[in-house]
């Protein structure tokens, strides 16, 4: 990964008169299955992770109201959505404020980037109920300051500084993937596991470089064998820092059913298999995962990623599948 970019700068998106509202608008935000790879770079502020588009949302719609002052969000504790809608209002010249109101099918504290894609989504929202459209480099300027975040406002995959809000790489796109995941249970609060999480040595920050490497040319490739094989690393590297309930029997499970790999949510609580989403085996496939998870307790579920032909950003509340059909 080269140099870090420098922070975007106020564009004529935001410039000029204050904006008048138009109407209610909506936005909305993929999620993420984890990371296809998590780790650091040896360099200052090497902290990065690379994302895996899911097709899955978090969707707002923000209602101005003006000659009323502050936001008002439901569900009341999405604080961190009214905070970035504030700041979007600020951006925008605005003294009103009006109602947002968020939703989704992207579970908390899962590691699925739920509160990232409620972020995004509340900054299309605001932009579009008062005519604008924000660039993902004047997206992460509202993000950042607010908690670490995934890269969701690209339309592809790329490879992202989380804790500083800022791209680091962009990767492209993938054919359309299958995820057998396993929950192990409970929440991750993300801004407690970035504080928190232990440091990475040398050794470990040249192999990251290294993956990240492989996997910036397997992407290109669309080489999913590789893809899957650097997300297995990553998941065994992360083993070694924090325990990962059923990563053994996981990685067995693969094998059986000759999967692509393991993929992690580093920050959370889910571990899937990998597989190709039109493998014509791909039904027995998960029924064999599903099974073998049993033992583990916790719950298994079946999501799907965004791939070439897919809407990555819908302008109308997508439909929420609450899983994927095999």
């Amino acid at each position: 990964m080269g140099p870090a970019p420098a922070y975007s700068t106020p564009t004529d998106t935001v410039a000029g008169a204050a904006a008048v509202p138009v109407g209610p608008g909506s936005g909305s935000a993929f999620g993420t299955f984890g990371e296809l790879l998590q780790g650091a770079l040896p360099h200052p502020q090497g902290d990065f992770l690379v994302t895996f588009p899911l097709a899955r949302w978090a969707t707002a719609v923000f209602r101005p109201e003006p000659g009323r002052r502050g936001v008002r969000v439901r569900p009341a504790h999405k604080a961190k959505s009214r905070r970035v809608a504030e700041a979007v209002l600020a951006a925008l010249g605005t003294a009103d404020g009006g109602l947002l109101e968020v939703a989704g099918d992207l579970p908390e504290g899962k590691g699925l980037a739920s509160s990232s894609a409620d972020l995004v989504a509340t900054v299309r929202a605001v932009g579009a109920a008062h005519g604008r459209a924000f660039t993902p480099a004047e997206t992460e300027d509202f993000l950042r300051g607010i908690e670490p975040a995934d890269g969701v406002m690209y339309d592809e995959i790329v490879a992202f500084h989380h804790r500083e809000v800022r791209l680091g790489r962009r990767l492209g796109v993938l054919p359309p993937l299958a995820v057998v995941a396993h929950d192990e249970g409970g929440q991750v609060d993300t801004v407690a596991h970035n504080r928190g999480a232990r440091a990475i040595d040398a050794a470990d920050r040249e192999e990251y470089a290294l993956l990240l490497d492989r996997l910036t040319d397997a992407v290109a490739l669309g080489d999913l064998a590789e893809v899957g094989a650097v997300a297995t690393r990553s998941a065994e590297m992360n083993a070694h820092r924090r325990r990962r309930a059923g990563f053994t029997q996981l990685h067995a499970l693969c094998r059986e059913v000759d999967g692509l790999g393991l993929v992690l949510a580093h920050s959370g609580t889910m571990l899937g298999v990998l597989l190709e989403a039109n493998d014509p085996a791909l039904a027995g496939k998960t029924e064999h995962v599903r099974a073998g998870c049993a033992a583990l307790g916790g719950e298994v579920s079946v999501h799907r990623s965004l791939g070439a032909d897919d809407s990555w950003s819908p302008t109308a509340a997508p439909v929420h599948p609450t899983e994927l059909e095999i």
